[in-house]
């Protein structure tokens, strides 16, 4: 019963949906009877679709006007900015907080203004540096050039008339010579840091062998000037590090160099290396009971150019790179440097070498 009553009403509602669309097809047909008697059908059409065209037409306009409203403003500030450029001014920003597609072109000229600005602080840096080290090679290359040029006159002038003086006269004038040969090549060294062209040729070391012919050697220079040498050695005989001599020499050079410099004159001065295996590494220790360094001054100490004492009259003399040579040739070979000191006490220089394990690494 439940399903037959079902049926009729479905029934009914198909016939009384027929009936309406018949309805509605006779009322269209009419319609476009009467139109296409009175001629009027294709001119409503026409009308349609120019109004249908006006309608697109405004809504386009409408939509560029919106989305020119919102970009010109963007465009106008980029547009400043490339002037601002072109003028070499940097200082302004164009950065946007939104996340449309202008917004990520303005902060994308940002990052590139910010480029520019740090690459022009880089250069103006460089371009220092280098005024720098002209002015300090300039000056401490005049220093030997004056005693060379003023030994050899009293050679020639006959000052030197016994062979205790003529000797001395040429010892003097072979040491400057040493000391301008240094110079150069703390020059030629820098412009291979700048370039990041070291000349590195590592091989296995024994290290006790290495410092023994290396304290061997300081220990007769520095004799000659009346400074002591203390080495200890707390490594095994047979530890071996991958590192290159030469270099590894320079370090030891500068370092020591460097005290020297700043030896004060009212004590007997004292120079002390110290080796110490610490793991995977070696650390030497080089102590002097120099001058010392201000605790302002030592965060400093290894940048090219920097001294504790900016007075150019000081007999220290250097480029003012030496330190910052030795801490480019430490990290190359893998290890790290740092300084304590105390003024008027001295100065403790650490760096560290990983030792060969068995394999180059």
């Amino acid at each position: 019963m439940l399903f037959s009553a079902l049926m009729i009403a479905m029934k009914g509602f198909i016939r009384q949906a027929t009936e309406e669309q018949l309805i509605s097809n006779e009322i269209f047909h009419s319609f476009k009877d009467y139109m296409d008697e009175t001629g009027k059908f294709d001119e409503l059409i026409m009308n349609f679709c120019v109004a249908e065209f006006i309608i697109l037409l405004l809504t386009a306009v409408v939509m560029v006007a919106w989305i020119y409203r919102g970009i010109a403003p963007q465009l106008k500030i980029l547009k400043n900015a490339a002037n601002n450029i072109k003028e070499g001014n940097l200082d302004f920003s164009v950065a946007s907080n939104g996340t449309d597609e202008m917004s990520e072109v303005c902060n994308a000229f940002e990052d590139m203004r910010i480029r520019l600005i740090n690459n022009a602080k880089d250069r103006l840096e460089d371009e220092a540096e280098q005024r720098a080290l002209i002015s300090n090679i300039a000056h401490d290359l005049k220093t030997p050039i004056t005693a060379i040029k003023g030994y050899s006159e009293g050679m020639l002038d006959g000052v030197a008339d016994t062979p205790e003086k003529q000797e001395k006269y040429i010892r003097t004038i072979y040491n400057k010579a040493n000391e301008m040969n240094t110079l150069i090549n703390e020059l030629t060294l820098y412009s291979n840091i700048d370039t990041n062209k070291i000349p590195y040729n590592f091989q296995k070391l024994n290290l006790s062998s290495y410092f023994s012919d290396c304290i061997e050697e300081l220990g007769m220079d520095l004799e000659n000037q009346h400074i002591r040498l203390d080495y200890s050695n707390f490594v095994d005989p047979d530890v071996q590090i991958i590192a290159d001599p030469e270099q590894l020499g320079r370090i030891i050079h500068n370092i020591v160099s460097n005290s020297v410099k700043y030896m004060r004159a009212d004590v007997p001065s004292r120079i002390a290396i110290t080796v110490k295996d610490v793991g995977d590494f070696v650390q030497i220790e080089m102590a002097d009971n120099g001058k010392g360094i201000a605790t302002k001054d030592l965060p400093y100490v290894f940048d090219r150019f920097y001294r504790a004492d900016t007075s150019r009259n000081s007999a220290a003399g250097g480029s003012g790179i030496g330190l910052s040579i030795v801490k480019k040739i430490v990290e190359d070979h893998g290890g790290k440097i740092w300084v304590t000191s105390k003024e008027n006490e001295g100065t403790t220089m650490y760096f560290v070498i990983r030792k060969y394990l068995g394999g180059l690494s």
